[in-house]
């Protein structure tokens, strides 16, 4: 069966200090395989990774894992996944993981996640895709971050239109509404060849 649609989720291969962290990541994949929905992530069965994964498949939803070879013991690669893919390079992770996805999010995570959230922001504004970009903002994690872009745009490196690229919330199924529903209006996908 075609999933609804298909999520790209960036996050942590830890838990994190706050334990709502790990609840929310169990939320985004309840509410992706409530709603039919498909779950791309890269492929880790630890921390937020391994909970949102559960969390979809415990829903019905699918998940599509995307890991490199010289990760696959470090990052305990999720071998229930509905598909998983063991890639040679990271870039071969990432380009598949955004072929995949309708839509992106980065939840709560480290120097991983941050690469891989302005990676497909960049792309955005440079228009190789069209394709929805959300920051969960739980419990002010990226307040700092967010200050520092706006720093970046009052400084004259960045634009507001840039900012506004960005579909941020604190509200993980809000969130994902928005996302789906912008995604399902987006029409052009990555032109990986200019990438």
């Amino acid at each position: 069966m075609t999933p609804a649609f298909s999520v790209c989720v960036y996050c942590g291969s830890r838990p994190g200090a706050d334990p709502g962290f790990s609840e929310t990541a169990r939320q985004v994949g309840q509410w992706i395989g409530e709603h039919g929905g498909q779950l791309v992530y890269g492929g880790g069965r630890n921390g937020l990774m391994g909970v949102v994964a559960d969390a979809t498949l415990a829903a019905g939803g699918r998940v599509i894992g995307v890991i490199p070879k010289a990760l696959v013991e470090k990052e305990w690669a999720h071998t229930g996944c509905t598909e998983l893919h063991v890639v040679d390079t990271m870039h071969e992770r990432k380009r598949i993981m955004a072929e995949y996805a309708d839509a992106f999010l980065s939840l709560p995570g480290g120097i991983g996640t941050l690469e891989e959230f302005f990676e497909v922001w960049t792309w955005r504004q440079l228009g190789y895709h069209a394709k929805p970009v959300g920051l969960l903002n739980l419990n002010g994690y990226y307040d700092h971050l967010l200050a520092f872009l706006a720093t970046s745009v009052s400084s004259g490196f960045m634009n507001d239109w840039q900012m506004d690229l960005i579909h941020v919330a604190v509200e993980p199924a809000a969130l994902l509404e928005q996302l789906v529903q912008v995604a399902g209006m987006a029409t052009e996908g990555l032109r990986l060849d200019q990438i």
